[in-house]
Formats: C-alpha cells, sequence, structure tokens
C-alpha cells in the first residue's frame, strides 16, 4: 500500500555525542556530506511519502527548517514537504510521535528514527508497508540482539514462528536486559503505524526514565492483536555514537567513493 507520510522525531539532546551536540542539533551532524536527518528524509521519500513531519525541539526547529527550505527545494526531494513540529518538552520518544498526530490526520504513516540509517541498497520501509495488510495493522522492523544490547533496546514478544520475515507480535518491553527480555528481538528505528498509535500514546503512564516510551505503546499494539514484526536481513547503522557514527560514515563513504575510503583506512 502506498504510505504519503512519514514522522521523524529529531528533538533529541544527543548527549552520547557531546560536546559536538552542544550547539549542534543531533538530527544535523553531518555523515559524509549531508545531515543525518537528510538520509531519513530521502528514504521514507524512496518509500513513496511525500510529506515529513519532523519533530524537533524549541532550538532546532528553524535550523532544519532552514536546511530543506533554503535556496530551493534539495536535489531528489523536490516532492517532499518538510513540516516541522516543536516538542516544547523532552518527555520521551513516545511524546514526540504524538506531537505530530493534528499533522498525521488520521492516515497510517511511517516513523523513522533519525539516528538509524538504512545501509545502501537495504531499505526496509517498503517491507513494513508490504506486511501491514492495507494499513489495517502496525509493523515494526526488528533485529536480532546481542545480550549486552538487551538493556539498551526495546524488546518484542513473539506470537508466533517468522514467515517470509514477518511475525506475529504480542507486545513489547522497554530496555528489559538478558534477564527479562521476552526475545532478542530488538526494535531499531524503523516503524509503520496506523493512527490507533495516537490514543495509545495519550493513554501511556510515564514509563522508564519516567519518559512517554513509544515502547509502551507498542506493547498495546501488540495485547491487541494490531501488530506484527518484520526482521530486517541487516543491521541498521547508529550515528548516534561517536563510535557509531565512524562506522556508519565508514560504510557510506565506501559505498560512493570506494577506493578512496579505502585507500585510507
Amino acid at each position: 500500500m502506498s504510505i504519503e507520510v512519514a514522522v521523524i522525531p529529531a528533538a533529541g539532546r544527543g548527549t552520547r555525542m557531546r560536546p559536538a551536540t552542544r550547539v549542534v542539533p543531533k538530527a544535523l551532524l553531518t555523515v559524509i556530506d549531508r545531515p543525518a536527518i537528510q538520509y531519513a528524509v530521502e528514504e521514507a521519500a524512496r518509500a513513496g511519502a511525500t510529506e515529513a513531519i519532523v519533530v524537533v525541539d524549541l532550538d532546532a526547529g528553524h535550523l532544519i527548517a532552514q536546511h530543506f527550505s533554503l535556496e530551493g527545494p534539495l536535489p531528489g526531494l523536490e516532492d517532499v514537504r518538510v513540516r516541522p513540529v516543536v516538542q516544547e518538552e523532552p518527555l520521551g520518544l513516545g511524546h514526540a510521535v504524538a506531537e505530530a498526530a493534528h499533522m498525521v490526520a488520521g492516515r497510517p504513516f511511517f516513523c523513522l528514527l533519525s539516528d538509524n540509517l538504512v545501509r545502501p541498497g537495504h531499505d526496509v520501509l517498503p517491507a513494513l508497508a508490504d506486511g501491514s495488510r492495507d494499513g489495517e495493522v502496525s509493523v515494526v522492523c526488528l533485529r536480532p540482539l546481542d545480550d549486552d544490547m538487551l538493556s539498551k533496546y526495546g524488546v518484542v514478544a513473539t506470537g508466533s514462528d517468522a514467515t517470509e520475515g514477518y511475525v506475529e507480535l504480542t507486545g513489547a518491553v522497554e530496555k528489559p536486559g538478558p534477564e527479562k527480555a521476552p526475545s532478542r528481538l530488538g526494535l531499531v528505528g524503523r516503524y509503520l503505524f496506523t493512527p490507533e498509535i495516537f490514543g495509545l500514546l495519550e493513554d501511556a503512564e510515564p514509563g522508564v526514565g519516567g519518559e512517554i516510551q513509544l515502547t509502551d505503546a507498542i506493547d498495546a499494539l501488540g495485547r491487541k492483536g494490531r501488530l506484527r514484526g518484520w526482521v530486517a536481513p541487516t543491521d541498521l547503522l547508529d550515528t548516534g555514537t561517536p563510535e557509531g557514527l565512524l562506522h556508519a560514515s565508514i560504510v557510506l563513504g565506501r559505498h560512493r567513493y570506494g577506493d578512496i575510503v579505502d585507500d585510507a583506512v
């Protein structure tokens, strides 16, 4: 099915990337020749989105808006409308997504975390759309996690074996750790949500860290039988840490500049 709108939370403070993010918003940190947020918008556009709602904080909003509008649209994004919406308080990822509800206006939508980038040639959004049963259920992107990562990611509870990469889900837990993890499949920053997620976020109580957790609303979808997962065949690139940014730059640099990067490393 066709999904025309994407929500991209980009209001994070980037504490793992200090001091680089003391002034520059995390979403505008450069990977090769463009900021991370641009990769996310380009990915959404490749999947057919014509509208990208970027959730920003009070300081970053004008900078991100300027990046996408100064001197006209960016090449390849001429048909994509980028619309910032401000998250006035840092109340969690779930709260950030909920801030876009009035702009989404009852449509199914992609949700992309901008500090996770897909590898070239390995887009995941089309598979999420294909698995949504024509927009009837939400679909989340999953990857197998090592034990040491189970305390850093949301982890899903499965209700079936995987068939052609898809698995029925019955819930999710935010950062459970290896002892309490219901599976070894983690949420990795790509989602297709039906608009019912907004009602679940509105009802959500503060969770881990005292924040409104997106994982808790995903858990509620699973408990209602309204959630599927798709296990991606390759990892995404995490640009939210210095070592992850370096790795992403090498992977993307090799794809784009090949011999130059290989000679350098």
